[in-house]
């Protein structure tokens, strides 16, 4: 969920809105400050683990060449700890399921720099210090997220039912008249482009007087919903409309040394890819088709073919479509179709995590039937993408529309921490098939 709308916990002891239990509402707000997670969790994680070495005669003495595996781990922890809760910061990412993903990958390359750099380590402090730190993180989770919910007060105004709609995971109060009545609440939402009676008026002033924080419902609405919608570009909530060209210009570089370095790997993948597809059925093992690209230019994108060559059928490719071939629906399914698409990366077609692109017809069709469509173009189309991970497949202009949204969500939110959750999402969505077509 969205930070803005979590750190209204640590916000919300204002006059007349108290919480149940002074002392549960302090260890609530010291284990989500960042500081007491750090300092906390470093001497759980990188400090015990050490001193128990030492103390177990696992070590007689301090060994200058073990300081690379306390500082190495102590880094590795401070990184991980960091991405988690940048994580959290999305919506519908629980921190539970990234926990040893992310401390997994932070140890792992900790261990590929040491070994790269012929450096002395220690084994017990790396693996002690690892399971400490995702121990540490789900406890800390479990005591400040799992077992409470977020509660919510709502003005009963403008778009208010709207919201309530997309509200499952919080708790939500309606608000019969201007006044709390002793109800507990870590925020107000209301649509503030309502027109409200003078008592609501001085009812959401006094709220942010007293300290209880009041957010407009479409923030909270992006918050819970990972989606942006905008009505007039005029007006849009995503600030300058180009996002970023610093960071897309450092993705471009970053993305092409990434397909570079892992070409050993993916080469020969994709020749034994082109060859069993070349024997499963007749047909070239590359299909072409003309796609729209960055700021509305075509381009030719490859995948490997996973359907019938030369079988004429309708645009939309469902799931039990009778022109997939075995092989093909193996590979939609693990969505290895895709990696054809690397070398539209190298060209710089592409991108490895941006909006899907789509033909030139239902490019066209979306543009006529979808307000501002073309928005999506501003950025480089990619393999993998914040709408593939959150909805999976969309054809029908309703759910496209849907998937604009995501889309507008990911251009708002462009980072460097909204591309690598995705690519995390995107080993899950391969290992499970999610949203396959």
């Amino acid at each position: 969920m969205n930070a803005m709308l979590q750190s209204t916990t640590e916000r919300s002891a204002g006059a007349g809105w108290r919480e149940a239990g002074v002392s549960k509402r302090m260890r609530d707000r010291l284990l989500q400050s960042l500081w007491v997670q750090l300092v906390f969790g470093l001497l759980f994680a990188v400090v015990m683990p050490a001193f128990a070495r030492w103390d177990l005669g696992l070590v007689t003495a301090i060994n200058p060449g073990q300081y690379p595996s306390v500082i190495g781990t102590a880094i590795a922890f401070v990184i991980g700890l960091l991405l988690i809760r940048r994580f959290t910061n999305f919506p519908g990412v629980q921190a539970a399921a990234y926990i040893l993903p992310v401390f997994a990958i932070c140890y792992g390359l900790l261990v590929a720099a040491l070994l790269f750099g012929r450096f002395e380590f220690a084994r017990i402090q790396l693996g002690a210090s690892f399971m400490l730190a995702s121990i540490w993180c789900f406890l800390v989770w479990y005591l400040t997220r799992y077992r409470r919910r977020l509660s919510i007060a709502v003005v009963p105004f403008g778009s208010y039912k709207e919201f309530l709609a997309h509200a499952g995971s919080v708790n939500t109060r309606i608000l019969t008249e201007p006044d709390m009545d002793g109800l507990r609440a870590d925020a107000v939402v209301a649509d503030l482009r309502a027109d409200y009676p003078d008592q609501w008026e001085r009812f959401l002033a006094n709220c942010a007087i007293g300290g209880l924080p009041v957010f407009h419902m479409k923030q909270i609405a992006e918050s819970l919903t990972g989606r942006v919608r905008i009505e007039h570009l005029s007006e849009n909530n995503l600030g300058a409309l180009l996002p970023s060209p610093e960071y897309m210009a450092a993705k471009r570089v970053a993305e092409t040394l990434a397909v570079v370095l892992t070409m050993p790997l993916t080469l020969p993948l994709m020749a034994v890819l082109a060859i069993a597809i070349r024997c499963n059925s007749p047909g070239p093992a590359i299909f072409r088709q003309v796609r729209m690209g960055h700021r509305g230019r075509p381009f030719t994108m490859l995948k490997f073919r996973t359907m019938q060559h030369d079988h004429a059928g309708p645009e939309f490719t469902q799931a039990t479509d009778p022109r997939i071939t075995s092989i093909g629906r193996w590979m939609r399914k693990t969505r290895l179709d895709e990696l054809p698409q690397l070398l539209n990366v190298l060209k710089g077609q592409m991108s490895l995590i941006g909006p899907r692109p789509e033909s030139l017809p239902l490019s066209d069709w979306y543009d006529r039937e979808i307000p501002h469509y073309r928005y999506r173009h501003i950025v480089r189309p990619g393999i993998t993408g914040w709408a593939q991970v959150q909805q999976g497949f969309a054809a029908e202009v309703e759910d496209v529309t849907d998937k604009l949204h995501y889309d507008f969500y990911y251009i708002k939110h462009f980072s460097p921490w909204l591309d690598l959750l995705i690519l995390l999402k995107t080993v899950h969505v391969v290992l499970t098939g999610k949203g396959a077509r």
